[in-house]
């Protein structure tokens, strides 16, 4: 989706109907094993690589998602090791970065949206996710 990003959900007065084509469901893959940070990797890389492992968004990664994790944070660790820094790869990286949504502009543009629990939660719950409050209660409002 070009343009601004958009407001979370909980920010915006009208709730219009969202534009594009209709969602299309496919069944997942199995369960995919996520891959170990290389420890070859710069320490800035293996820090991302492991925020991703911690993230909400997460829980909708397939392995082919991890397998460009790990493409992502080799090119991240190679830019960062060189003498001089790469700008085009570095949009790359970030270009990259953005489809595995990890900003949450990239994610807002994809109508979804991470939710802390109020603090003294449970840690593994801590970061639930919410597909635009289930469409705002599948278009009812409230």
């Amino acid at each position: 989706m070009p343009g601004p990003v958009p407001k979370r959900s909980d920010q915006r007065r009208r709730r219009n109907e969202p534009e594009g084509p209709a969602l299309v469901k496919a069944e997942a893959g199995k369960a995919p094993t996520i891959p170990r940070a290389s420890g070859d990797w710069h320490p800035i890389a293996k820090r991302w690589f492991q925020s991703l492992k911690d993230s909400g968004q997460a829980q909708f990664y397939e392995q082919s998602d991890w397998l460009t994790a790990v493409y992502v944070a080799e090119a991240m660790s190679r830019n960062l090791g060189q003498a001089k820094f790469s700008a085009q790869l570095f949009q790359s990286v970030m270009s990259a970065m953005t489809d595995l949504l990890t900003t949450e502009g990239a994610r807002r543009r994809a109508r979804v949206e991470l939710e802390r629990e109020p603090a003294g939660e449970d840690a593994a719950e801590a970061a639930r996710v919410t597909l635009m409050e289930t469409y705002r209660r599948a278009a009812g409002g409230k």
